[in-house]
């Protein structure tokens, strides 16, 4: 079977305190990264700032941008001129009133390629993200470009394996989550443990289960809660890329910003397929069920 070698990059970051300055880091990423030699670089969820979601607040929504707008223009002219294919994910602007957490793809083009909206939106202390979010409406469908199918989902997402296996079945030949999520500092190192197991875990699962390349990139460091409102959070870093059955291939710290790199073989997707058929096996004539919000 032929091999099919893409060579990508995660971009695992703090927030430098400003648009600007978080901009400014990843355009020195990126460069690390193509002078690398990486084809595909995935950014961390809500890139340009920091995690705002921390509390809840109408000031928050300033934040927001228009997709296209400002930093769709230099992300795209970074990957046009870096020769890059690269995943962003920003704080939509779509309408007055209307906000979405929405990744961004470019292939090698100062063009969009495509956009995903995320789908799921959580609420939990100190991740008020339903007071910001609207839910997405673009579904679960893979983005072309030119070194494949991307299956872009966000964050929250990766705890859904249906989320996963939609982009699969829709063609997906990787699986990709921008992320930013971590610790209460108030929690026991046992319990920050078991979090970030299980985090990785299930991701790990969801390659299994389809056969795919999986790309998490997280954020990294402690952020103050925005006023002082909360304990702040601790974000764990720990990106990672798996292959089609669950190996790891490159692993961040949980402490710092770095660059990861990883080599990919796109080919052994169906090689893994092949004895591990679970496309073929699936009871797609049993699963009706999946459509209920629970079994009374």
């Amino acid at each position: 079977m032929s091999i099919r070698m893409l060579k990508v990059a995660l971009l695992q970051e703090v927030d430098h305190g400003s648009v600007a300055a978080n901009l400014d880091a990843i355009e020195s990423g990126l460069r690390k990264a193509a002078k690398a030699g990486a084809q595909l670089v995935l950014l961390q969820e809500i890139h340009n700032g920091a995690y705002f979601c921390q509390h809840e607040s109408a000031a928050e929504f300033d934040r927001a941008e228009t997709i296209p707008g400002p930093s769709t223009a230099r992300l795209g002219k970074l990957a046009a001129e870096l020769q890059l294919v690269l995943v962003a994910s920003l704080f939509e602007r779509r309408a007055v009133g209307l906000y979405h957490n929405t990744a961004v793809v470019f292939d090698r083009s100062a063009a969009i390629a495509g956009r995903y909206r995320k789908m799921h939106i959580p609420d939990d202390p100190a991740y008020y993200e339903k007071f910001y979010f609207t839910p997405g409406d673009l579904g679960f469908h893979p983005i072309q470009t030119s070194i494949g199918k991307l299956g872009v989902l966000v964050c929250w997402d990766q705890w859904y394996p249906e989320a996963a296996r939609l982009m699969a079945l829709a063609g997906a030949e990787l699986l990709l989550y921008p992320t930013a999520i971590g610790w209460d500092p108030a929690d026991p190192q046992d319990e920050k443990d078991r979090q970030r197991d299980a985090w990785i875990t299930v991701q790990r699962g969801h390659a299994i289960a389809n056969g795919l390349p999986l790309l998490a990139c997280n954020r990294v460091g402690f952020e103050p809660a925005p006023g002082g409102s909360g304990r702040g959070a601790q974000f764990w870093g720990s990106s990672f890329v798996a292959g089609p059955q669950g190996e790891l291939l490159a692993m961040g710290g949980t402490d710092k910003a770095e660059l990861l790199l990883a080599d990919i073989d796109l080919a052994r997707s169906e090689a893994v397929r092949r004895i591990w058929p679970f496309l073929r096996d699936r009871r797609v004539d049993a699963y009706g069920d999946l459509t209920k919000r629970f079994r009374d």
